[in-house]
Order: C-alpha cells, then sequence, then structure tokens
C-alpha cells in the first residue's frame, strides 16, 4: 500500500492510508462495483489470498484508522485485523455476516497490543471532539460513509469510520482521514464542526500513544 504524509495539513504527521491496497481503486470498488479481488497490491494488505482481500477489506475501516494512528511502521492492515479478531473486536455469524467494530474489546486490544491508551465514547457531542484533539489525541468517529460527498445531503449517520487528527487552521472545524476516500481530497479532509455532525453518529474512540 502506498503511503504519504496528509497533504493538507502541513504540521501532520499522520500517514493516509485506505482499506483498500490501490488509491486509484477505492472508488471504482465503492461506488461502481470493482471486485476488490481483482485489485492487483491486494497481497500489500497482508491478506492471504484475493478472495479473504475481498471479503474483508470493506469491513476494515476501523483497522485502517487504527494503522494510520500508529504511524510509520505500523503492522500491515490484515496483520491488525487477526488481532482484533483475537479480542473478539470482530466476530462472524454462522451464515459468514462480519460484525464489528466492537469498540470495547478494541480498545483492549489497542491497549494491550499495540501501546495506545484508548478510551470508548459511546455519546460525544461535536463540541467534545476539539479538546480531545486538543490534547493530542486522535478521534476514530462513526460517520456515514457519504462523508466524502459533503456538498450532498447527509443519508444518514454512522457505519463507517474516519479518524479525526486535528482541528482546521481557523479552529472551527476539524481535519480527518477517510479510510474510504475516493479522491487525494477525500482521503485527506477539512469540514466545519457543524457540516461534519451532520454525518456522525455521536460515538467513537479516542487513541493517544503513551507517554
Amino acid at each position: 500500500m502506498p503511503i504519504v504524509n496528509c497533504p493538507s495539513c502541513p504540521t501532520c504527521q499522520v500517514p493516509v492510508h485506505t482499506q483498500f491496497a490501490s488509491f486509484e481503486l477505492v472508488g471504482p470498488i465503492v461506488e461502481d462495483g470493482l471486485d476488490p479481488a481483482t485489485d492487483p497490491a491486494w497481497a500489500e494488505s497482508g491478506a492471504k489470498s484475493p478472495a479473504e482481500y475481498a471479503r474483508w477489506a470493506g469491513h476494515l475501516c476501523g483497522m485502517t484508522c487504527l494503522r494510520m494512528a500508529l504511524g510509520a511502521g505500523a503492522p500491515s492492515l490484515f496483520a491488525l485485523r487477526d488481532g482484533a479478531l483475537g479480542y473478539g473486536a470482530y466476530t462472524e455469524d454462522p451464515d459468514g455476516a462480519i460484525r464489528g467494530l466492537v469498540y470495547a474489546p478494541f480498545a483492549a486490544y489497542v491497549q494491550e497490543r499495540h501501546g495506545l491508551d484508548a478510551t470508548v465514547h459511546r455519546h460525544l457531542s461535536p463540541e467534545e471532539i476539539p479538546p480531545l484533539l486538543d490534547e493530542g489525541r486522535s478521534v476514530m468517529a462513526s460517520v456515514h460513509y457519504a462523508i466524502r460527498r459533503p456538498r450532498q445531503p447527509a443519508p444518514g449517520r454512522g457505519g463507517h469510520l474516519v479518524l479525526l487528527t486535528a482541528r482546521t487552521a481557523d479552529g472551527t472545524g476539524v481535519h480527518f482521514h477517510n479510510p474510504s476516500g475516493t479522491t487525494a481530497a477525500t482521503r485527506s479532509a477539512e469540514l466545519p464542526l457543524a457540516e461534519f455532525e451532520r454525518f456522525f453518529a455521536g460515538r467513537g474512540v479516542s487513541l493517544r500513544v503513551r507517554a
């Protein structure tokens, strides 16, 4: 997977990753129905096969956020998935349906295995987010995936995770990295809090590297 530093936030050292291995195929996969198994870079995710990659990658926005929060040298996407599975942060139904991310076991996983302080926020208002960012925390926030099209009406809230990394330069909005961003501008984006709120489900997990 390519690794780039955040292009729209000069002080942000958080790398930009997507939950699909090829940046240029995120749009065709999530918007046009391209089979993820055809992604030529699938092996860079750490998946064991194209079939495993295709089945799981669309569910790994949370692991992508974690990978970004861990910074340079983070494990592969599927190595993080394997660890989260071991803690019960994902589950699989008998019919094969994938469930998760489950916040409490995820928080235990990142604290015990990756040395991050993790706080689950089951009720998080938009106004509570900037102080968390000011404390040096990043915030995995539950939003609707349509946040990559902010000029359009929000069709709902929640169901997808993005990583909030900083306030905007004017202090009135948030900067975030979107694992399913289809362009550079939507992978590393900024929105005023009022606009962000339209997509935000009011819950998430904040993370900080332990001193």
